[in-house]
């Protein structure tokens, strides 16, 4: 005879990806297990495993996911003519550090370049979420030139020096080391961007 107990509807992904970047933040990637996330959200390990495969997978989708949502904000932003180039940099710059220690997105990015040397997945992946930052970078640096609110320049060159200035002033952010605040990393990175951009036109 058919088992008649009604099955528990499966979590919606977005719930799954919210409790796996809060664990994660939390414990670290080593210390996730798919049973542990599994009891949080009343499902097997196994239709975890069925969805994400591995937990790299998991690591890599959630922080797809995290950073989706932070994208609508970054088009959004960008797309505002009503604020001139600098302001929106210093958004642009804003969004993309760490709110502050232990900021879960950072520490979803931080376990990925961990991980990564070890896994060509997480390599492709990695560099297929910070494609449309750096995009949107070039676009807005190639703006800034346009209309002399920045000095001639390599846009795609210039973006990818400012993004790596703000990974490396990021991190430490991130872990929380001391010394390290949101308003004295901000203050750095649109210093350093200010520059690396040259001075703006009278």
């Amino acid at each position: 005879m058919a088992d008649a107990r009604p099955r528990r509807p499966a979590r919606p992904r977005e719930e799954v990806f919210a409790a796996a970047r809060a664990a994660i933040a939390e414990h670290g990637l080593a210390k996730l297990t798919m049973a542990g996330l599994g009891k949080q959200l009343q499902m097997s390990a196994g239709h975890l495993l069925y969805y994400f495969g591995s937990k790299d997978q998991l690591l890599l989708e959630t922080l797809r996911w995290s950073e989706e949502q932070l994208g609508n904000r970054r088009r959004a932003m960008l797309a505002d003519h009503g604020h001139d180039v600098h302001r929106r940099l210093a958004e642009y710059t804003t969004l993309y550090l760490p709110e502050g220690p232990g900021d879960p997105r950072w520490i979803l990015w931080v376990e990925v370049w961990g991980r990564s040397p070890a896994s060509e997945e997480l390599r492709r992946g990695q560099l297929e979420i910070e494609a449309p930052w750096q995009a949107d970078l070039v676009a807005l640096i190639e703006e800034g030139t346009a209309t002399a609110r920045f000095a001639p320049c390599d846009a795609t060159e210039r973006a990818v020096q400012i993004r790596a200035l703000l990974d490396g002033l990021a991190v430490p952010l991130a872990l929380g080391l001391p010394g390290t605040t949101h308003p004295r990393t901000h203050h750095l990175a649109t210093t350093a961007c200010t520059t690396l951009l040259g001075p703006t036109s009278p």
